[in-house]
C-alpha cells in the first residue's frame, strides 16, 4: 500500500496532538494517510500500553487513516541503532510515502527530539540501494526516499518554518485527541480520575491546544494552524503557492 503522507510519532497520541488537523485537511482533499507509532507509550504516567493501543486504533478510525502500525520500540529507552533504523526503513519502503511527518526537533520530552533524528535519518537510509530490507510480510521492498520530512511542533512553542491552516478541522482535531481518554481530562468521564496527574491531564489542556493553534495561525492570517519545522530548506516553483 502506497500512501501520500506517513505520520510518525514516538508515542501514541503524538500525531493527534500535533498534526492531526493537517492530516484531516489532506484526507479531505483525497490524500491517503498512514500512521506509524514507534512505541506503545508504556512509560506514560496514565493508562497502560494495552489501553493506549485501543485508544490509538479508535483515533485512527476517526481520522480515516489507511492504517496504523506500531514498531514496538522501548518507550523511553529506544536507541539510535541499526535495528531501529531498519524497522523504520522497512515501513518507509513498504508504504512509500511522498511526505513523512516526524516528531519535534526539540521538546520537553527527551524521546521527541531523539525520535526526530531517528526518523529523519531512516528516511535518508531508506533511499540507499545497498541497505537490504525484507519486511514483516517476507517481501523484499525496493529503496524509497520520501520527497520531504517535516517535523511537527509539540510542547515547546518553537518558531515554525511554515504553518498549515486547520481552521475547518480544529474541533475534529480535539475529538481525535480525546480518543485517548486515559491521557486527558474528559468532562463527565470519571474512569481515570484516581490516576496520577500529568502535564497534559489537567482541566484546561484542551483549551491550551486550541489557543496554541490560534497563536500559530495568527501570523499567516488563519484562525487556527499547526506549525512545522524543516531541517532541509524546501524549494518552490511558484511564488503564488505561498500566502
Amino acid at each position: 500500500m502506497k500512501v501520500d503522507i506517513l505520520a510518525i510519532g514516538v508515542h501514541p497520541d503524538d500525531v493527534e496532538l500535533s498534526c492531526s488537523g493537517t492530516l484531516l485537511r489532506h484526507i479531505a482533499a483525497g490524500r491517503m494517510v498512514g500512521l506509524l507509532d514507534l512505541t506503545r507509550g508504556e512509560l506514560g504516567t496514565r493508562g497502560s500500553a494495552e489501553i493506549r493501543q485501543t485508544e490509538a486504533s479508535e483515533a485512527a478510525r476517526l481520522l480515516g487513516a489507511a492504517f496504523r502500525k506500531n514498531l514496538d520500540m522501548a518507550d523511553g529507552f529506544f536507541t539510535y541503532c541499526p535495528e531501529n533504523i531498519r524497522k523504520i526503513v522497512w515501513a518507509i519502503r513498504e508504504y512509500r510515502p511522498e511526505i513523512v511527518l516526524a516528531n519535534a526537533l526539540d521538546d520537553r520530552h527527551p524521546d521527541h527530539g531523539r525520535a526526530a533524528k531517528l526518523i529523519a535519518d531512516a528516511c535518508f537510509y531508506s533511499g540507499l540501494a545497498k541497505i537490504p530490507s525484507t519486511g514483516e510480510d517476507g517481501q523484499e521492498h525496493q529503496r524509497w526516499r520520501p520527497r520531504a520530512v517535516y517535523h511537527y511542533i509539540q510542547d515547546h512553542n518553537l518558531k515554525p518554518d511554515f504553518v498549515v491552516d486547520i481552521t475547518a478541522y480544529i474541533d475534529r482535531k480535539l475529538e481525535l485527541v480525546q480518543a485517548f481518554r486515559s491521557q486527558f481530562y474528559i468532562p463527565g468521564d470519571t474512569t481515570y480520575e484516581k490516576e496520577l496527574s500529568s502535564p497534559i491531564s489537567g482541566v484546561g489542556f484542551m483549551e491550551f491546544l486550541r489557543a496554541k493553534a490560534r497563536a500559530y495561525g495568527r501570523d499567516a492570517g488563519f484562525e487556527y494552524a499547526e506549525g512545522f519545522n524543516v531541517a532541509r530548506t524546501p524549494g518552490i516553483t511558484d511564488l503564488f503557492s505561498l500566502v
